[in-house]
């Protein structure tokens, strides 16, 4: 798998030698990485938006299981609270008796769970693919509000028309019921399709069904 551009993993570890480790793991097959040394750092950087945090980018988090303080649990609850596990996929660094929490975890929505101590290549793997979605994830939500703006950019007469468009009426019923004549809102449905960027009813259809 080739290395997803622009990407980021996030390592959070009380342990200055795990974190070198990885660190110059994930350098090593051209990852970037910003490594935290405890889950209140990592929390401050979420929060430290004034909208909080919103990957723009692809990327993913290695997680410890144990640390002082906040538990990497307690982190992740945080992260599931602010609707990140998809885009920001967990992936839980945890001790062979940490395992069966580790495993709940990954029933709630982590990624995945790798022991210590881990193989270089099957860790690298796993962040590639978390990347992967992650990309899918961000991706997503990118053209979700790409289409919420284009969508705030219609007027109300504009909006009207779309929802009589979408619900299949044609342009002499639309007509009818807005008491407009057939020209304007022929007028009308051309600008919607041109401002949501569709060429159809149905596809408009399916692009508003995606919110």
């Amino acid at each position: 798998m080739q290395p997803i551009l622009d990407a980021t993993v996030f390592i959070v570890d009380d342990d200055a030698g795990v974190r070198d480790a990885l660190s110059w793991l994930l350098r090593s097959r051209r990852l970037y990485s910003e490594s935290f040394d405890s889950a209140e750092a990592f929390e401050r950087m979420l929060l430290g938006s004034g909208n909080g945090f919103s990957p723009r980018q692809a990327c993913c988090l290695l997680l410890d299981v144990r640390m002082p303080g906040m538990s990497g649990l307690a982190l992740f609850d945080k992260i599931i609270a602010l609707g990140l596990q998809v885009a920001m996929p967990v992936i839980f660094l945890t001790g062979h008796a940490d395992v069966p929490t580790a495993v709940d975890a990954v029933k709630r929505g982590a990624f995945d769970f790798c022991e210590k101590p881990f193989s270089d290549n099957a860790l690298v793997d796993r962040i590639e693919q978390a990347l992967a979605k992650s990309q899918e994830a961000v991706q997503s939500l990118t053209a979700k509000v790409g289409l919420k703006i284009r969508l705030g950019e219609l007027t109300e007469r504009e909006r009207d028309v779309m929802r009589l468009v979408v619900e299949g009426l044609p342009n002499k019923l639309i007509a009818d019921q807005l008491d407009i004549s057939v020209r304007t809102v022929e007028v009308h449905r051309a600008r919607v399709f041109e401002k949501m960027e569709v060429k159809s009813a149905v596809e408009l259809a399916n692009l508003l069904r995606s919110l």
